[in-house]
């Protein structure tokens, strides 16, 4: 009994990598996807230098990739260097006092108009871009003259074709989803850190 569990749990392994592989290959086959990723990655090196930071909010696992993001840019990510500006919306402070004193759908916004400024960038990572939330957060970024970027997956939703730049994984399942989120947020990251502190 023992092996035919551990056989069907080696099959649904496998099937869940290869599914995996299968998304990530539909990304690559599509260069205007990372060219995105360059282009973004100098805007952010551009903003960062110039003084601005990076801001970023998501909901549950996309929240865990936001603080995952800030965290790479305030530490490290491959060498040491200077510290770089970035904070997720994470506080339960803010979060509990704005969804008790105005609803859910505006505690990303109200962070956006308190600690945004002209300059800065909002990372804003969503699977089904619909959140309401998100699509308020986005608007009070462009209110402020933030730049936006999205990582967003199945259709885009609401958010798509809304922001400066944008990733639709092509992909249902969140979770597909979010591991191509999080190569992006690496590779952004990695990217910064060559254009700000490039070695001699």
């Amino acid at each position: 009994m023992a092996v035919h569990r551990t056989a069907t749990l080696n099959r649904n392994a496998a099937q869940a990598l290869e599914e995996a592989r299968g998304v990530l290959l539909d990304v690559i086959a599509h260069p205007a996807f990372a060219q995105r990723v360059d282009a973004a990655a100098a805007m952010i090196a551009d903003r960062l230098g110039a003084g601005g930071k990076v801001l970023a909010c998501g909901n549950g696992g996309s929240s865990c990739e936001a603080m995952h993001l800030c965290e790479e840019l305030t530490g490290r990510f491959r060498d040491n260097r200077p510290a770089l500006a970035a904070i997720a919306c994470v506080d339960p402070g803010h979060l509990t006092c704005v969804a008790n004193d105005f609803g859910f759908d505006y505690v990303f916004s109200r962070w956006v108009e308190a600690l945004g400024k002209p300059g800065d960038v909002l990372v804003l990572l969503s699977t089904s871009g619909n959140s309401p939330n998100m699509v308020a957060a986005a608007a009070a970024a462009k209110a402020k003259g933030i730049a936006t970027l999205a990582l967003l997956g199945k259709d885009g939703g609401k958010l798509a074709g809304d922001c400066d730049f944008e990733w639709i994984v092509p992909s249902s399942r969140s979770e597909r989803i979010q591991e191509i989120h999080l190569i992006i947020v690496h590779t952004l990251v990695d990217l910064v850190e060559q254009k700000l502190f490039p070695k001699s």
